[in-house]
């Protein structure tokens, strides 16, 4: 593994005195997010392989290129997860890619998000030495914050080398439930919902129908179903999979004006846009194809209190991101500046001054 290390170095120098970008990618599964995706590629995918794994401790490190087909296969010997449910894509996903990108999946509405569950990191900046930030368990706070910042980084920042994560036991019991409901009454009783101690673990609505995971202890699942009501969904482990690999129907076919993701409180009413909708995390992230013009998304994802990112397709001259307010975009340059002071590490990424 020092090989690698020191080839990379060397990519990065090269870079850095020729002022050519380096495109950092892993298997690629990705590509399509951001804003552009330009430079050499850099591939991670040789750095793999599980550092170390404590399931008594409930943490696993892994190298960037290590792929969630190879993780999740250790973590389910010893009956744990990845509990975020980050999209694996056919299980090509590597595990730098998963934290560069951001992206969790149903479950993100019960336990928190990838930055959430991430404790330490070893990065290369634009100089080429090796920076290690937070530790192995979570009362390790130095750096801590460094390691968070760089879910959903999209490689802008370095070359993640090594992530160490806190896992979770799978739950004892699960049980999916769904009801005929209408947007706005589905977002209601979402809420209603939301201040019982219920195990909700993930939600749905799509086309009238609200699904909803259990997930937890047998006599709270068993409680719970008693009292929601619901018909129980058939096959709900292919339904919950799909959604987590957006396989699911609504993402058959990305429109000319792109694929939208909103996120918003989940107490925001239903946004007053046309087209067609799918609704997760207890109402707080909205999934949105439609013909409305980006300004007018946007508008109405902030007078909802949230933010609007053009997820796939579309017109990426509009800004994939929601523009960042000018104190905010400031503290974005001078991280950059900080750790890629060349500016070689996926440029353009995430802004296109960025």
């Amino acid at each position: 593994m020092n090989q690698i290390l020191q080839e990379f170095r060397d990519r990065i120098a090269s870079a850095t005195a020729s002022g050519r970008a380096l495109r950092l990618r892993g298997n690629g599964t990705k590509d399509w997010y951001g804003q552009s995706f330009d430079g050499e590629v850099l591939a991670t995918t040789a750095y793999s392989g599980i550092v170390s794994y404590d399931p008594t401790e409930l943490v696993i490190t892994a190298r960037a290129g290590t792929t969630l087909r190879e993780i999740g296969a250790a973590l389910s010997e010893k009956k744990q997860m990845l509990a975020f449910e980050p999209p694996r894509f056919d299980g090509l996903a590597t595990i730098g890619g998963i934290v560069a990108s951001g992206l969790s999946g149903p479950r993100r509405q019960a336990v928190g998000s990838v930055r959430d569950f991430v404790l330490g990191s070893a990065l290369m900046d634009g100089r080429g030495e090796v920076l290690n930030f937070g530790g192995e368990v979570m009362k390790n706070v130095a750096g801590y914050d460094v390691s968070r910042l760089l879910a959903g980084s999209l490689g802008t920042l370095g070359l993640i080398l090594e992530v160490s994560l806190k896992v979770l036991p799978r739950p004892f019991a699960q049980h999916t439930l769904q009801f005929a409901l209408g947007q706005a009454e589905a977002l209601h009783q979402l809420n209603l919902w939301g201040g019982q101690p219920l195990p909700i673990s993930a939600s749905c609505w799509f086309d009238g129908k609200l699904t909803v995971r259990l997930s937890g202890a047998q006599a709270a699942v068993d409680a719970a179903i008693v009292k929601m009501g619901g018909a129980t969904l058939a096959d709900a482990e292919a339904c919950w999979d799909d959604l987590r690999e957006q396989r699911h129907r609504f993402f058959a076919e990305v429109p000319q004006q792109g694929l939208w993701r909103v996120s918003v409180p989940t107490f925001a009413a239903a946004l007053q846009l046309p087209g067609e909708q799918l609704i997760e995390w207890g109402g707080a992230q909205r999934w949105l194809k439609t013909s409305a013009d980006a300004a007018t998304i946007r508008a109405a994802a902030a007078t909802a209190g949230g933010h609007a990112t053009l997820y796939k397709g579309g017109d990426k001259s509009v800004g994939v991101f929601h523009p960042l307010a000018p104190a905010v975009a400031r503290i974005h340059r001078n991280l950059k500046n900080a750790f890629d002071p060349a500016g070689i590490f996926n440029p353009r990424r995430m802004y296109n001054d960025f």
